[in-house]
């Protein structure tokens, strides 16, 4: 009966669970909604166009969702003509894509559309209106992608000196610019901005003003340190002087996801601005600005655009502009904890152990670091701890042999070397005590004779024995108890046996 019992509590148990699943199971089926989410461009490269051309426009429209997206349609937006690189010739570039099945694409091609002949050289932003519905609901999105345009070449007017040595295309190399990082000067053709008395030909030279070079005072520029950039300068037109000369000098924008990005380099003096008055035709001039560079940076060239404004004799204005590339480096910081030396005491000929632990502090890689220990009277071998990455520690872990004695007083010296990126050796050196005593003469040294012990009772036999005896005694005493309990439950057995048959007669 108990056991029915059992089987019964078991069965109702079971029930019970299976009854609160259910109604979970059926939540969460109808908890999971199908969605739909449509994206543009997935695993396409970004398109490019020239000025002029007439290409095509391929759009994949993903459906990454869960559910079939239905009547898809897509179609750009045009409310500025300025951000769309290509003719507007039709009234109406709606596209309709018809379903696309949920995890599959649709393609959306425009064709024979001629991209503006005005277009920059720069990345536009093509943004769309996406609808479709679900079957009963209709949605709408406005994706967007990128495409990279390429302008037209300006025409280059002529020049009556088409033999000068310019070649504004050219990178021209700094001076002063470092010995591992690579710096440049680039140049464009200058335009007509405005301006102008009327008085000119269609033959006049039009002047061109170019970056020949640059120095840096210091010629390495450090990270954080301020510097002086000068620029020299040529006006290559041998017939036309410039004057009224304005330049501005803007650095790229740098930073890091955690910090907001600034430019690379900042006017020491808080204007970016430079003034001159002139350059006579085929003449040079330079001009310079005081700049900072921010401690943060990462050891590269980085570039600094320049754009020039100035006027020919006819007061008609030109526009040009230069882009300059300016080394940076990183200094290596590094710092070595305290240097244990054990023992701290040593005599001569004999070793000593002298350890310690170097922080790469910086943002380079230290390279090749090497440690060796010097001082007078000592030798001991060359320590190689290896490449230490920025923020990591490296182990310097050597042993010394004392030469000569050498007081407190004198004091030794751990050497430390390496390499930055570009290989070039640098070193530092801690210094760290250590006394050498005079090596101790074995013949001034008295053997000490052991002394013989004394001769007494042997206490150990003694203690074994005592102990035999007393376990001798123990077991013989434990086996006459036994034996006298045997015999008096010997004796009450007899005795009862007696009684039993004296009732019984």
């Amino acid at each position: 009966m108990r056991r029915w019992k059992q089987a019964m509590g078991v069965i109702v148990s079971f029930a019970l669970v299976a009854a609160m699943l259910l109604p979970m199971s059926a939540l969460a089926r109808e908890q999971a909604i199908p969605t739909i989410r449509l994206t543009l461009g997935n695993g396409q490269t970004t398109p490019q166009y020239a000025a002029g051309e007439t290409s095509e426009l391929l759009i994949r429209v993903w459906n990454k969702g869960t559910q079939d997206a239905g009547n898809v349609k897509i179609s750009p937006v045009l409310d500025d003509g300025a951000s769309w690189p290509f003719e507007i010739a039709d009234m109406n570039n709606e596209l309709e894509l018809g379903t696309i099945p949920a995890g599959q694409y649709a393609e959306a091609v425009w064709k024979d559309l001629k991209v503006r002949d005005d277009v920059e050289t720069k990345s536009y932003k093509l943004a769309f209106t996406v609808t479709y519905d679900d079957g009963e609901n209709q949605f709408q999105s406005t994706p967007y992608i990128f495409a990279k345009t390429t302008a037209k070449p300006e025409e280059k007017p002529d020049d009556n000196n088409n033999n000068n040595n310019a070649q504004p295309e050219t990178p021209q190399e700094p001076q002063g610019g470092g010995e591992s990082l690579a710096g440049g000067v680039t140049n464009t053709d200058p335009i007509i901005s405005g301006g102008g008395s009327g008085g000119g030909t269609s033959t006049a030279s039009v002047p061109r003003v170019i970056v020949t070079g640059f120095n840096t005072d210091p010629g390495d520029v450090n990270a954080g340190s301020n510097f002086k950039l000068i620029i020299h300068l040529k006006n290559t037109s041998s017939t036309t002087a410039v004057s009224n000369m304005l330049f501005d000098l803007q650095a790229p924008a740098s930073g890091t996801d955690a910090a907001a990005e600034a430019p690379a380099f900042l006017p020491a003096s808080g204007s970016s601005s430079i003034y001159l008055d002139g350059i006579p035709a085929g003449g040079t001039k330079d001009i310079s600005i005081d700049l900072n560079a921010r401690a943060d940076l990462v050891q590269k060239p980085y570039s600094i655009a320049m754009s020039m404004k100035y006027e020919d004799g006819n007061a008609t204005q030109f526009e040009s502009a230069s882009s300059l590339a300016i080394p940076v480096k990183q200094a290596a910081r590094f710092e070595l904890s305290d240097i244990e030396v054990a023992p701290e005491s040593v005599a001569v000929g004999e070793e000593a152990n002298i350890t310690c632990s170097l922080y790469n502090t910086g943002r380079i890689k230290l390279y090749n670091v090497k440690a060796k220990f010097e001082g007078e009277g000592l030798t001991g071998k060359e320590v190689f701890v290896g490449n230490i990455e920025p923020g990591a520690t490296g182990s310097i872990d050597g042993i010394v042999t004392a030469n000569q004695e050498m007081d407190e007083t004198k004091k030794c010296k751990v050497v430390i070397s390496y390499e930055d990126e570009a290989g070039k050796s640098a070193s530092m050196e801690k210094e760290f005590p250590l006394t050498v005593t005079p090596a101790q003469n074995p013949a001034d040294m008295m053997p000490v004779e052991a002394e013989a012990p004394e001769k007494g009772l042997p206490v150990v036999p003694i203690v074994i024995a005592v102990v035999v005896v007393a376990g001798i005694v123990t077991v013989v005493l434990l086996l006459r108890h036994k034996k006298k309990k045997m015999a008096a439950l010997e004796e009450e057995d007899l005795l009862n046996e007696v009684d039993r048959f004296t009732e019984d007669e």
